[in-house]
Order: C-alpha cells, then structure tokens, then sequence
C-alpha cells in the first residue's frame, strides 16, 4: 500500500514541473520576442560605390646588376711592374690601372724597326734596278724577261715593307697595351692583381673588374603571359617602377623599362624583364635582392570595396551585402580581381552608385531591414594602405 502511495506522488509532482517549465518557456519566448521587436533594424556601416581609376602593379623579386662591367684581362704577357689602383676606388675612363714590365717589347719593337728599316732599303734598290732595266730594254741591250725580273722584285720588296710595317705597328700596340687602361668610369671590385705577379693573355682569371654604378639595372622575372601588358603599360606611361630594398624601403630614384627578353624559360614559363635606375649614394649594389613595383594595366572605372566588407557562402564563393532602395539588405554573389591595397576590385555583380554594408554584414540575412551609417560618420572608419 505505502509503495502505490509513493508511485502516485511522483507521478503527481512530474506533472507539475512540466507544467511549471512550459508557461516559463512561454514566458521567456515572449520576452525575447519582444525584446527582437523592440530592437528594430540593425545598425551597419555602408559606403557607396564610386568608380575609380587604378593602375594595376606587380610587385616581383628581382636582383641588381651594374650598368656596365668590365673585366680587365692583359692582351699582352709580361710581370706586372705597377697596379695604379687599389679595390673599392672610382676610376675614370682611360686612367691608368696597372703596367707591364715592358723590356722584352721594347726589344720586340726594335727588332722591328730594323727588319722596317731594312725592308725600306730594299724597296729603293729595287726600284732603281726597275730603272736601269727600263733603259736597258728601251735601247734592246737586254732582254724584256730582264726587265720583268726587276718589276717582279721590286713589287716583293713593296710587299715585305707592307709587312715590316705592319710588324712594327703591332709591336707599338704591344708596347701600348703594357699600359692597362679602364676604358670606362666607374668602380674597382675587390679583387685585384699584386704587383710582380704574371700577366698572362691565357689565363682566366681577370686582372681587376670596374662596374660603372651610377647607374645599375634590376633584372626581373615574371610570366610570359603578362609581357603584353607590361609593354602596353610602358608605352601608355602609367608611371615609374619603383623599386624597394630588402627591407622594404623605397629607392629614391624610379626606374624605366629598357628591355623585355625575346627569350622564355622552357622550365619555369618566365621571361627576364630589365629596369634601369639612376644610383646616388650606390645604394643599389650588384647581387642585392630587390623588389620592383611595375604596373602592368589600367582599369579607368574600376569598383573597389574594402577587404573587410566580402563575406563568403557555403561554397566559400565571394558576396557582398547590398542595402536596397527600402533599407532592406539582400547578398549579392560577386567575382573578384586584383587587391590594391586593403581592398578588391569587384569585375561583375556590383553596379556603380549602390550601397554595399562594409561593416556589420556578418550578422545580416536576407530581406533583414537595416540602419545605413556612411563610413565618413562610424567612429572608427576603415582605411586603405595602397
């Protein structure tokens, strides 16, 4: 009996907390429906849409190289008597690097101006023997094969002078060349040949290299593929490249496009593409690593929304949040391009003039009426980095 009495007054006090639980329910359902009601449209930031004129650009690695380099090689062998220059130096173009012993060519020209000298004689006694034979054949005391034997000599003899000219002349340059020169302006590498050491015209190693620095070039690589616009770009002159050391800081002097290879890398796709800027300071230095800033297109109405304002679907597809005429938001599918800056350019689904929400678009959905407040007037208001 006491058991019957127990099952009945559980049963008796479940009943009443159910009871209990769902007016509360009800209570709090309504409470929070009016709250939601009482809320009214969401509040967001929102921006109209404006088109813009932007210059696309391309930022690429790239590597210094010197304007012109020269490796200063002997052209004639011999110990090296004096180096002029020292590494790190400036030179100007046609002063004096280094000078080779010049002993054995000053005897080299000698011997050439004596063989000069001698074939000189020869020609003269030639000549005149032509003379005699000239006479001789015009009174018949001698035969005419005579007198071809004394042209025929004498035209030998103008021959070894042409030669022993030529032979002397080239051991004039060869004294010349003892004197090694720097045919251009600019700086001396490190490296450099000591004195006493052994010029030779086979070796390969250089006796000293001058880089003119003044000026340098910035060798790029980028796909064949946007050769086109680049060049288009340049021709339209959408402005200088503007080139940035490795940590980022921009070079005080803008650089030009001077040249595109004709050639494109079979392995990589890529095309080697070559800036030429002006160096103060030499603060560009050949094998630096670079970044170059290179516009490649124009976009003249280009519409651009913050990086901030793009939510994206299920399918991870890009969408911005448009306010309609009646204040009603509605989420509009869109195709991006390129990022300038903090923002994207929008290619199709946004049409100048509208009204996107660039913040507080994550709590919308569709058809929920909102509140605008333009960017100009929200207390923290995004901005761009170009």
């Amino acid at each position: 009996m006491s058991h019957r009495i127990l099952i009945i007054a559980v049963l008796v006090c479940v009943s009443i907390l159910s009871v209990l639980l769902i007016f509360r329910g009800g209570a709090v359902s309504g409470s929070e429906g009016a709250s939601s009601d009482a809320q009214g449209p969401t509040q967001v930031t929102t921006a109209t849409l404006a088109p813009e004129r932007v210059v696309l650009i391309d930022e690429l690695p790239g590597r210094v190289a010197a304007y012109r380099r020269v490796e200063m090689r002997p052209q004639v062998g011999g110990i090296i008597k004096k180096r002029f220059a020292e590494g790190g130096t400036q030179v100007e173009a046609g002063e004096i690097l280094f000078e080779i012993d010049p002993a054995l060519l000053l005897a080299d020209l000698e011997t050439a101006r004596a063989g000069l000298t001698r074939a000189e004689g020869a020609v003269e006694h030639a000549r005149r023997g032509l003379e005699r034979a000239e006479a001789l054949v015009a009174s018949n005391a001698t035969s005419r094969k005579n007198y071809e034997d004394a042209r025929n000599e004498l035209a030998t003899a103008q021959a070894n002078l042409a030669e022993a000219r030529a032979v002397f002349r080239r051991r004039q340059l060869d004294l010349d060349f003892a004197t090694i020169r720097s045919p251009i302006k600019g700086y001396v590498g490190r490296a450099l040949a000591d004195e006493g050491a052994l010029a030779s015209t086979s070796s390969q190693t250089e006796l000293a290299v001058v880089q003119e620095l003044d000026r340098v070039y910035v060798d790029l690589r980028l796909p064949a593929a946007k050769l086109d616009g680049l060049q288009s770009a340049a021709e339209q002159g959408l402005g200088p490249v503007e080139i940035l050391d490795a940590e980022g800081k921009p070079h005080p002097r803008p650089g030009t496009l001077v040249l595109s290879d004709v050639t494109v890398d079979t392995g990589t796709g890529n095309a080697t593409v070559r800036i030429e800027v002006e160096n103060p300071g030499l603060r560009l230095l050949p094998g630096m690593y670079v970044r170059a800033r290179i516009p490649r297109g124009l976009l003249p109405d280009a519409l651009l929304v913050p990086e901030d304002a793009v939510v994206r679907n299920g399918a991870g597809g890009a969408q911005i949040v448009v306010v309609a005429g009646d204040g009603r938001a509605e989420r509009r599918d869109v195709v991006l391009g390129d990022a300038i800056g903090r923002r994207l350019v929008v290619t199709s689904g946004l049409k100048a003039g509208e009204v996107i929400v660039i913040r507080g678009q994550d709590r919308l959905q569709d058809g929920m009426t909102v509140t605008p407040v333009t960017a100009s007037q929200d207390a923290a208001p995004a901005t761009d980095k170009l």
